[in-house]
């Protein structure tokens, strides 16, 4: 039975998400392949017998979530790279995924400390409000008093500014994009870990770059395979993520971060270095920021260590990028929001911030004892306080894990996304421990470790 194409009487309301699914799980199963060329907004109306608009709302979600490529003049194509938010259980109708155990995301642990903090800063800005915070509108008059803060931040993740820049951003996804913009033009090679950030290949594809990942360990990047990259074209950027981000959550040392830059300096290729959860990593190694200042850009933000309603990120540039970053954050984001910039300078000033970092250090260390107690027998990877797990599945299927897990009522993310470029995918989920309670965490974990363990039933044999 094919189900490709989807049929009416097969939607489910709301109609945008049960296409979009329905696309997603063709895709999935093979019907659609990469390059496939999907109908047009209009003739995939007139076929369903809806409107071109709920076509049009499908095609975004699954454009977002990097399913699908919108090129003008030629039409919509299947790309197959798909980010965090286009699993399956993504596109379901409400009610059915309010039902889900949703370890799929990557949210820090949240309790009622974050609403008490965020509502007594709230209250704090009725009685004293900078006219600034509502009134400025040029990013340079805006942002420059938060500088100084900033600088304060940073040093408390390790990089004390010394011939950099800083500049404040909307989280991390906008200090990304601001980041590889400013190092890399449309054609330009950028090499990361074989495994890395969801978003990188979506992104550098819309960018127009090319995206290579590299061989690694239990480190990180092989510096063999950079030094390889490097002499047979010009790489114009190594992204990294080496203090427990990255979905195996690897902590690079020192000494391999010393061969790396010495690689990069060689061959004259800038240093992307992701710390989104900055001061949450225990013990961590000197930051490239500090190692190579003047071929880093570094960035963190304070959403993923204190809560992710708090959008702030800092881009650390060496000042010759100084102009050229600032140049390309005022075209894609103008400035980040003067009032989340205001309640995270506040609570950096008084020590807020250091205060929830800490809870959220202490949460984290809870939640991964609780997946070492409730997947014993299971191989996965961790950190202490990291905030997922990753779990190889071997010769399972993924595609069929993922499937079989959200019919047991939980939600984890594929590793297809994961991988870069033309690298061999083996198969993996990633487990997040934060964003839910924890005794839908407990039970989560429970029904994943027991589909892990589950004997596969053998064939029976033919008389």
């Amino acid at each position: 039975m094919t189900i490709w194409p989807p049929q009416k009487h097969g939607l489910k309301r709301p109609a945008y998400l049960s296409l979009a699914s329905a696309i997603l799980k063709a895709i999935r199963a093979g019907e659609l392949t990469v390059g496939d060329r999907l109908p047009t907004h209009r003739d995939f109306a007139f076929q369903l017998g809806i409107s071109v608009q709920t076509v049009s709302r499908a095609y975004d979600e699954l454009i977002r979530g990097g399913a699908i490529s919108g090129q003008i003049g030629r039409g919509t194509f299947v790309t197959g790279e798909f980010s965090e938010g286009s699993s399956p259980h993504f596109y379901l109708p409400e009610e059915e995924r309010s039902r889900l155990i949703d370890l799929s995301i990557l949210k820090p642990v949240g309790d009622q400390i974050h609403v008490d903090h965020m509502r007594n800063a709230l209250l704090a800005l009725t009685e004293n409000l900078p006219g600034h915070v509502v009134h400025s509108f040029r990013p340079a008059n805006t942002t420059h008093s938060y500088e100084a803060t900033a600088r304060k931040w940073l040093k408390y993740c390790g990089v004390n500014l010394q011939g950099q820049s800083v500049l404040i951003t909307n989280g991390n996804t906008a200090a990304m994009t601001v980041a590889l913009m400013t190092v890399a033009n449309p054609g330009d090679l950028v090499v990361t870990e074989e495994i890395s950030h969801h978003t990188l290949n979506p992104l550098a594809r819309h960018l127009g770059l090319r995206l290579a990942g590299l061989r690694a360990d239990t480190e990180g990047i092989n510096p063999r395979a950079f030094q390889a990259a490097c002499a047979q074209q010009t790489v114009k950027a190594l992204y990294l993520m080496p203090t427990g981000l990255g979905p195996r959550l690897s902590v690079m040392s020192v000494t391999r971060r010393q061969e790396l830059i010495r690689i990069a300096r060689k061959h004259e290729v800038f240093i992307i270095e992701s710390d989104a959860w900055g001061p949450m990593q225990a013990e961590r190694p000197t930051s490239f920021a500090v190692l190579a200042p003047e071929r880093t850009l570094y960035f963190t933000s304070l959403t993923k260590c204190l809560m992710p309603g708090l959008r702030v990120g800092y881009l650390v540039v060496p000042d010759a990028l100084s102009a050229g970053a600032r140049n390309r954050h005022l075209v894609t984001n103008w400035m980040a929001t003067s009032m989340m910039v205001e309640i995270a300078s506040r609570w950096i000033e008084d020590g807020t911030a250091q205060t929830l970092v800490r809870w959220q250090m202490e949460a984290a260390s809870e939640r991964n004892k609780i997946a070492d107690a409730h997947l014993q027998g299971v191989p996965f990877l961790k950190s202490p306080t990291g905030l997922h797990v990753w779990l190889p599945l071997g010769e399972r299927d993924e595609t069929k894990f993922v499937e079989l897990a959200r019919q047991s009522g939980v939600a984890v993310a594929p590793g297809a996304p994961f991988y870069v470029g033309d690298t061999s995918h083996k198969a993996a989920v990633r487990i997040c421990l934060g964003g839910v309670p924890e005794t839908e965490l407990l039970q989560g974990l429970l029904k994943i470790r027991q589909l892990f363990l589950m004997q596969r039933e053998p064939p029976l044999q033919e008389l």
